[in-house]
């Protein structure tokens, strides 16, 4: 099984919004996550990349308008 850690911009201890994530669903810039317990986790924005290898996927905060 493939569990990623989520960051917010940058891959960095502090910016970490979720780990063991298993699955990832985009509506819009509405992101949700749901890690290997079934919690899930609602991020407004936009995926900036997903490494699959590494488990690492970053997001960027939606831009208010």
């Amino acid at each position: 099984m493939c569990l990623a850690t989520v960051y917010e911009e940058t891959k960095k201890a502090e910016n970490i919004l979720c780990r063991n994530i298993t699955k990832i669903e985009v509506e819009g810039e509405d992101i949700r996550l749901t890690d290997i317990m079934g919690v899930e986790t609602t991020y407004k924005g936009r995926i900036v990349s997903a490494e699959l290898s590494g488990g690492t996927v970053i997001l960027k905060k939606a831009e208010v308008a």
